[in-house]
Protein backbone atom coordinates (compact mmCIF):
# COMPACT_ATOMS: atom_id res chain seq x y z
CA UNK A 1 0.00 0.00 0.00
CA UNK A 2 2.46 2.74 0.85
CA UNK A 3 4.77 1.77 -2.31
CA UNK A 4 1.40 2.57 -4.49
CA UNK A 5 2.64 6.13 -3.93
CA UNK A 6 4.80 7.63 -6.04
CA UNK A 7 6.41 9.81 -3.59
CA UNK A 8 6.75 9.35 0.23
CA UNK A 9 7.53 12.83 1.94
CA UNK A 10 9.05 13.23 5.46
CA UNK A 11 7.39 16.75 5.95
CA UNK A 12 9.27 17.45 9.54
CA UNK A 13 7.57 20.53 11.68
CA UNK A 14 4.43 19.54 9.56
CA UNK A 15 2.41 20.70 12.55
CA UNK A 16 3.85 23.80 12.86
CA UNK A 17 2.83 27.35 11.23
CA UNK A 18 4.68 26.88 7.78
CA UNK A 19 4.93 23.47 8.10
CA UNK A 20 0.69 23.25 8.01
CA UNK A 21 0.41 25.30 5.05
CA UNK A 22 3.05 23.01 3.04
CA UNK A 23 1.84 19.84 4.44
CA UNK A 24 -2.25 21.43 3.09
CA UNK A 25 -0.43 22.05 -0.32
CA UNK A 26 0.72 18.72 -0.80
CA UNK A 27 -2.33 16.53 0.34
CA UNK A 28 -4.90 18.11 -1.32
CA UNK A 29 -2.78 18.97 -4.66
CA UNK A 30 -0.95 15.70 -5.07
CA UNK A 31 -2.91 12.49 -4.30
CA UNK A 32 -0.34 10.33 -5.77
CA UNK A 33 1.95 11.34 -2.60
CA UNK A 34 2.09 9.68 0.55
CA UNK A 35 2.76 13.06 3.35
CA UNK A 36 4.60 11.84 6.29
CA UNK A 37 4.30 14.50 8.76
CA UNK A 38 6.50 14.32 11.85
CA UNK A 39 6.50 16.60 14.81
CA UNK A 40 6.91 16.66 18.42
CA UNK A 41 4.05 19.32 19.40
CA UNK A 42 5.73 21.15 21.24
CA UNK A 43 4.26 24.94 22.34
CA UNK A 44 4.57 25.70 18.86
CA UNK A 45 3.40 22.47 17.06
CA UNK A 46 -0.45 21.91 17.59
CA UNK A 47 -1.92 18.49 15.13
CA UNK A 48 -5.50 20.57 14.93
CA UNK A 49 -3.80 22.59 12.42
CA UNK A 50 -4.10 19.21 10.21
CA UNK A 51 -7.74 18.29 11.53
CA UNK A 52 -9.00 19.59 7.95
CA UNK A 53 -7.20 16.55 5.90
CA UNK A 54 -6.20 14.35 8.90
CA UNK A 55 -8.60 11.42 7.63
CA UNK A 56 -6.65 12.05 4.12
CA UNK A 57 -5.65 8.58 2.47
CA UNK A 58 -2.80 10.06 1.40
CA UNK A 59 -1.39 11.66 4.95
CA UNK A 60 -0.03 10.23 7.68
CA UNK A 61 0.89 11.72 11.47
CA UNK A 62 4.00 10.29 13.70
CA UNK A 63 4.71 12.09 16.77
CA UNK A 64 8.24 12.45 16.65
CA UNK A 65 11.57 14.25 17.82
CA UNK A 66 14.39 15.03 15.44
CA UNK A 67 17.02 14.90 17.79
CA UNK A 68 16.55 11.12 18.22
CA UNK A 69 17.69 9.28 14.98
CA UNK A 70 16.49 5.86 15.78
CA UNK A 71 13.07 7.39 15.58
CA UNK A 72 13.71 9.34 12.06
CA UNK A 73 15.92 5.92 11.15
CA UNK A 74 12.94 3.86 12.00
CA UNK A 75 10.48 6.89 10.06
CA UNK A 76 12.56 6.49 6.85
CA UNK A 77 11.64 2.45 6.88
CA UNK A 78 8.35 2.19 7.65
CA UNK A 79 7.18 4.63 5.07
CA UNK A 80 10.22 4.04 2.52
CA UNK A 81 10.75 7.76 2.51
CA UNK A 82 11.77 8.85 -0.60
CA UNK A 83 11.93 12.94 -0.10
CA UNK A 84 12.09 15.17 2.89
CA UNK A 85 11.15 18.66 2.87
CA UNK A 86 12.48 19.93 6.33
CA UNK A 87 11.18 22.39 8.41
CA UNK A 88 11.06 21.31 11.97
CA UNK A 89 13.12 24.21 14.21
CA UNK A 90 12.86 25.62 17.06
CA UNK A 91 12.90 29.37 15.57
CA UNK A 92 12.08 32.40 18.08
CA UNK A 93 15.38 34.79 18.32
CA UNK A 94 14.23 35.22 21.97
CA UNK A 95 13.99 32.20 23.43
CA UNK A 96 17.19 31.52 21.78
CA UNK A 97 18.82 34.81 23.57
CA UNK A 98 17.74 32.38 26.86
CA UNK A 99 18.49 29.08 26.20
CA UNK A 100 20.77 28.57 22.90
CA UNK A 101 21.24 24.95 23.78
CA UNK A 102 17.74 23.95 22.88
CA UNK A 103 18.49 25.78 19.05
CA UNK A 104 21.53 23.57 18.74
CA UNK A 105 20.15 20.48 19.65
CA UNK A 106 17.11 20.61 17.14
CA UNK A 107 18.54 22.55 14.95
CA UNK A 108 21.74 21.37 14.40
CA UNK A 109 21.79 17.94 15.72
CA UNK A 110 18.10 17.18 14.68
CA UNK A 111 19.21 18.30 11.00
CA UNK A 112 22.00 16.03 10.82
CA UNK A 113 19.98 13.46 12.56
CA UNK A 114 18.07 13.55 9.12
CA UNK A 115 20.82 13.91 6.26
CA UNK A 116 22.22 10.87 7.80
CA UNK A 117 19.01 9.21 7.60
CA UNK A 118 18.49 10.32 4.04
CA UNK A 119 22.03 9.19 2.94
CA UNK A 120 21.67 5.71 4.90
CA UNK A 121 18.51 5.40 2.90
CA UNK A 122 18.79 6.63 -0.33
CA UNK A 123 22.91 6.19 -1.32
CA UNK A 124 25.81 8.22 -1.61
CA UNK A 125 25.13 10.09 -4.90
CA UNK A 126 21.28 9.83 -5.23
CA UNK A 127 19.13 11.00 -8.13
CA UNK A 128 17.58 14.20 -8.18
CA UNK A 129 14.92 12.60 -9.89
CA UNK A 130 14.13 10.54 -7.31
CA UNK A 131 14.87 11.79 -4.22
CA UNK A 132 15.32 15.31 -2.92
CA UNK A 133 16.27 16.59 1.09
CA UNK A 134 14.67 20.15 1.22
CA UNK A 135 15.63 22.36 3.55
CA UNK A 136 13.80 25.33 4.79
CA UNK A 137 15.66 28.24 6.12
CA UNK A 138 15.52 31.58 7.14
CA UNK A 139 17.13 34.93 6.19
CA UNK A 140 18.34 35.56 9.09
CA UNK A 141 21.42 33.61 8.65
CA UNK A 142 22.31 36.32 6.49
CA UNK A 143 22.85 39.31 9.58
CA UNK A 144 21.38 42.60 9.22
CA UNK A 145 20.97 45.05 6.56
CA UNK A 146 21.60 49.06 6.24
CA UNK A 147 19.10 51.38 4.82
CA UNK A 148 19.95 49.88 1.35
CA UNK A 149 20.83 47.04 -0.52
CA UNK A 150 19.21 43.70 -0.17
CA UNK A 151 20.10 39.54 0.37
CA UNK A 152 20.85 37.57 -2.56
CA UNK A 153 21.95 34.06 -2.61
CA UNK A 154 25.46 34.96 -2.59
CA UNK A 155 25.51 37.33 0.70
CA UNK A 156 28.33 35.89 3.08
CA UNK A 157 26.32 34.59 6.39
CA UNK A 158 26.83 36.46 9.67
CA UNK A 159 24.26 35.18 11.51
CA UNK A 160 23.93 37.61 15.19
CA UNK A 161 21.63 35.85 17.03
CA UNK A 162 21.97 32.03 18.38
CA UNK A 163 18.87 31.11 16.48
CA UNK A 164 20.41 32.34 13.25
CA UNK A 165 24.05 30.68 14.20
CA UNK A 166 22.05 27.02 14.47
CA UNK A 167 20.32 27.69 11.50
CA UNK A 168 23.27 28.87 9.52
CA UNK A 169 25.26 25.52 10.71
CA UNK A 170 22.04 23.44 9.72
CA UNK A 171 22.37 25.06 6.37
CA UNK A 172 25.89 24.49 6.01
CA UNK A 173 25.44 20.62 7.39
CA UNK A 174 23.20 20.09 4.12
CA UNK A 175 25.42 22.00 1.73
CA UNK A 176 28.64 19.26 2.96
CA UNK A 177 26.37 16.50 2.71
CA UNK A 178 25.54 17.60 -1.12
CA UNK A 179 29.72 18.49 -1.39
CA UNK A 180 30.44 15.25 0.45
CA UNK A 181 28.25 12.16 -0.05
CA UNK A 182 26.31 13.93 -3.51
CA UNK A 183 23.13 13.98 -1.44
CA UNK A 184 20.68 15.91 -3.64
CA UNK A 185 19.44 19.01 -1.67
CA UNK A 186 18.23 22.20 -2.08
CA UNK A 187 18.06 25.01 0.55
CA UNK A 188 15.44 28.25 0.76
CA UNK A 189 16.15 31.29 3.17
CA UNK A 190 12.82 32.86 3.75
CA UNK A 191 11.69 36.28 5.05
CA UNK A 192 9.27 36.86 7.98
CA UNK A 193 5.95 35.02 7.54
CA UNK A 194 2.30 35.64 8.33
CA UNK A 195 -0.94 34.34 8.37
CA UNK A 196 -3.18 32.04 9.87
CA UNK A 197 -2.33 29.24 12.41
CA UNK A 198 0.95 31.16 13.37
CA UNK A 199 2.02 30.50 17.36
CA UNK A 200 1.06 33.62 19.31
CA UNK A 201 4.85 34.69 20.30
CA UNK A 202 5.57 36.65 16.68
CA UNK A 203 4.87 40.10 16.02
CA UNK A 204 1.91 39.86 14.29
CA UNK A 205 -0.50 37.28 16.59
CA UNK A 206 0.88 39.18 19.71
CA UNK A 207 0.09 42.96 18.69
CA UNK A 208 -3.52 41.17 18.10
CA UNK A 209 -3.96 39.39 20.96
CA UNK A 210 -2.73 42.02 23.04
CA UNK A 211 -5.25 44.65 21.03
CA UNK A 212 -8.20 41.83 22.06
CA UNK A 213 -7.02 41.48 25.66
CA UNK A 214 -6.68 45.52 25.91
CA UNK A 215 -3.36 44.95 27.20
CA UNK A 216 0.09 46.87 26.18
CA UNK A 217 1.50 45.95 23.47
CA UNK A 218 5.00 45.71 23.29
CA UNK A 219 7.23 47.40 20.88
CA UNK A 220 11.32 46.75 20.86
CA UNK A 221 13.24 50.36 20.97
CA UNK A 222 11.56 52.81 18.95
CA UNK A 223 9.84 50.35 16.60
CA UNK A 224 12.42 51.52 13.66
CA UNK A 225 13.28 47.21 12.61
CA UNK A 226 12.31 46.69 9.15
CA UNK A 227 11.05 43.71 7.96
CA UNK A 228 9.87 42.01 4.44
CA UNK A 229 6.87 40.10 5.25
CA UNK A 230 5.80 37.19 3.19
CA UNK A 231 2.18 35.61 2.78
CA UNK A 232 2.69 31.88 4.54
CA UNK A 233 0.72 30.40 1.86
CA UNK A 234 2.97 31.79 -0.80
CA UNK A 235 6.24 30.58 0.63
CA UNK A 236 3.99 26.73 0.88
CA UNK A 237 3.49 27.08 -2.77
CA UNK A 238 6.87 28.36 -3.12
CA UNK A 239 8.83 25.53 -1.54
CA UNK A 240 6.23 22.90 -3.68
CA UNK A 241 7.24 24.81 -6.95
CA UNK A 242 11.38 24.23 -5.50
CA UNK A 243 10.78 21.05 -4.23
CA UNK A 244 9.48 19.59 -7.91
CA UNK A 245 12.03 21.91 -10.14
CA UNK A 246 15.04 23.31 -8.30
CA UNK A 247 18.18 21.59 -9.08
CA UNK A 248 20.15 19.99 -6.54
CA UNK A 249 22.23 21.55 -5.01
CA UNK A 250 20.67 25.10 -5.38
CA UNK A 251 19.35 27.52 -3.48
CA UNK A 252 16.67 30.15 -3.49
CA UNK A 253 15.88 33.17 -1.68
CA UNK A 254 11.73 33.79 -0.99
CA UNK A 255 10.44 37.10 -0.24
CA UNK A 256 7.28 39.02 0.02
CA UNK A 257 9.20 42.40 -1.38
CA UNK A 258 7.24 43.75 1.24
CA UNK A 259 8.88 45.71 3.81
CA UNK A 260 7.41 47.35 6.72
CA UNK A 261 8.66 49.29 10.01
CA UNK A 262 7.76 47.19 12.74
CA UNK A 263 6.08 50.56 14.57
CA UNK A 264 4.10 51.22 11.19
CA UNK A 265 2.97 47.31 11.10
CA UNK A 266 1.99 47.46 14.57
CA UNK A 267 0.08 50.99 13.67
CA UNK A 268 -1.57 49.05 10.86
CA UNK A 269 -2.87 46.47 12.79
CA UNK A 270 -4.48 48.60 15.45
CA UNK A 271 -6.50 50.30 13.07
CA UNK A 272 -7.47 47.05 11.29
CA UNK A 273 -8.62 46.12 14.81
CA UNK A 274 -10.70 49.24 15.86
CA UNK A 275 -12.64 48.63 12.58
CA UNK A 276 -13.20 45.05 13.35
CA UNK A 277 -13.69 45.22 16.88
CA UNK A 278 -15.88 48.98 16.89
CA UNK A 279 -13.50 50.29 18.82
CA UNK A 280 -13.11 54.19 18.23
CA UNK A 281 -10.30 55.06 15.85
CA UNK A 282 -6.62 55.37 17.92
CA UNK A 283 -8.34 53.17 20.81
CA UNK A 284 -5.91 50.25 20.45
CA UNK A 285 -2.72 52.49 19.43
CA UNK A 286 -2.64 53.80 22.57
CA UNK A 287 -1.42 50.58 23.85
CA UNK A 288 1.68 50.55 22.25
CA UNK A 289 4.26 50.29 24.86
CA UNK A 290 7.84 51.07 23.93
CA UNK A 291 10.51 48.55 25.86
CA UNK A 292 14.28 48.15 25.91
CA UNK A 293 15.76 46.58 22.50
CA UNK A 294 16.00 43.31 22.11
CA UNK A 295 20.43 41.86 22.35
CA UNK A 296 21.68 41.92 19.58
CA UNK A 297 18.50 43.21 17.33
CA UNK A 298 18.89 43.09 13.69
CA UNK A 299 18.01 46.60 12.31
CA UNK A 300 16.64 45.32 8.72
CA UNK A 301 16.00 42.14 6.53
CA UNK A 302 15.06 42.48 3.24
CA UNK A 303 15.22 39.75 0.39
CA UNK A 304 16.38 39.89 -3.12
CA UNK A 305 13.94 36.99 -4.65
CA UNK A 306 14.49 37.80 -8.02
CA UNK A 307 16.04 34.81 -8.60
CA UNK A 308 13.12 32.86 -7.95
CA UNK A 309 10.98 35.84 -9.40
CA UNK A 310 12.74 35.18 -13.01
CA UNK A 311 11.33 31.41 -12.83
CA UNK A 312 8.26 33.00 -14.06
CA UNK A 313 6.23 30.21 -11.01
CA UNK A 314 5.94 32.90 -8.35
CA UNK A 315 4.40 36.15 -7.79
CA UNK A 316 3.77 37.33 -3.88
CA UNK A 317 0.59 38.10 -3.22
CA UNK A 318 0.53 41.65 -3.52
CA UNK A 319 -1.77 43.37 -1.25
CA UNK A 320 -0.88 43.30 2.21
CA UNK A 321 -3.66 45.19 4.06
CA UNK A 322 -6.05 42.24 2.97
CA UNK A 323 -3.73 39.44 3.72
CA UNK A 324 -3.09 40.83 7.01
CA UNK A 325 -6.36 41.65 7.53
CA UNK A 326 -7.38 37.92 6.90
CA UNK A 327 -4.72 36.95 9.18
CA UNK A 328 -6.38 38.90 12.02
CA UNK A 329 -9.84 36.97 11.20
CA UNK A 330 -8.29 33.94 11.98
CA UNK A 331 -7.14 35.24 15.28
CA UNK A 332 -10.82 36.66 16.22
CA UNK A 333 -12.80 33.47 15.23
Amino acid sequence: MINSFIKRILVTGGSGFIGTHVVEELVKNYPQYLVVNVDLLTYAGHEENNQEWAQASNYRFEKGDIRDFSTIQLLFQQYDITDVIHLAAESHVDRSIENPLDFVTTNVIGTVNLLNAAKQAWGEHANRSEHVFYHVSTDEVYGALGDQGFFTEETPYDPRSPYSASKSSSDHFVRAYHHTYGLPVVISNCSNNYGPKQHPEKLIPVTIQKIIHNSPIPVYGKGENIRDWLWVKDHAKAIVMLFHEANSGETFNIGGNNEWKNIDLVELICSLMDEKLGRPQGSSKALIQFVQDRKGHDFRYAIDASKLMNTGKFTPTRDFKSKLSETIDYYLL
